[in-house]
């Protein structure tokens, strides 16, 4: 999953880029709101986690025109702003849920993997495609009650295609939603991940559209 973290405070920034890279998301990081509406502009994200005290623009004011322009991705605001009228202020402008600075990062991981159910309509986290459970919070995956051991990459991967079954995820999505903005990116890596998920798991899980992607079909 790619999240879009707007943070200009450069230690609290990297602590919480590195928590989500650990927990197997993809992190575009910016320092600002205009660099918040470009990378809206030209990148799509499943979440966005956003600062209010930003420079040059607040983040309240990034929320009302990312909204304003039709964007729909589920935000989780961080904030010292930690009135009533603040927090209200917030949740109207569009975001889904408010988080107080300082704040336990376990917490941090929570609300943002509650985020992603709300945005799918589910009712808990974990993701199942017939013999096969993926918990996000737990970050393991069981086939058939096995343990099976995954790679970072691999583990994303599976995750975004068992978020939207049956829907064919283009390789430019997969690969922007695994790497995001590297450019030295292999061209064949999302199909050495695909490959090794398959081998891992079970040829079934995921089926290529030739010329366009991959999905992972509803189970029969």
């Amino acid at each position: 999953m790619r999240l879009l973290l707007v943070e200009d405070d450069e230690l609290l920034g990297a602590g919480i880029e590195d928590s989500l890279t650990r927990a197997r998301y993809a992190v575009e990081w910016v320092r600002s709101g205009t660099h918040a509406l470009a990378a809206l502009e030209h990148g799509s994200f499943d979440a966005i986690v956003l600062d209010l005290g930003l420079p040059g623009m607040d983040g309240t004011e990034v929320l009302r025109r990312a909204r304003a322009k039709g964007n729909v991705a589920p935000v989780l605001i961080l904030s010292a702003r930690d009135t009533v009228a603040q927090r209200v202020a917030g949740l109207d402008a569009g975001a889904d849920d408010y988080l107080v600075k300082p704040f336990d990062v376990d917490e941090l991981l929570a609300r943002v993997r509650t985020l992603q159910r709300r945005a799918r309509g589910a009712a808990r986290n974990v993701l199942e495609h017939g013999g096969l459970r993926l918990d996000p919070a737990a970050l393991s995956v069981i086939h058939e009650g096995r343990p099976v051991p995954l790679q970072r990459r691999e583990f994303m991967l599976l995750q975004k295609l068992l978020a939207a079954p049956g829907q064919v995820l283009t390789r430019a999505q997969l690969e922007e939603s695994l790497y995001g903005w590297d450019g030295n990116v292999e061209s064949n890596a999302l199909d050495v991940h695909v490959h090794n998920l398959r081998r891992k798991l079970y040829p079934g899980v995921i089926r290529t559209v030739r010329g366009v992607g991959y999905v992972a079909d509803p189970p029969a």
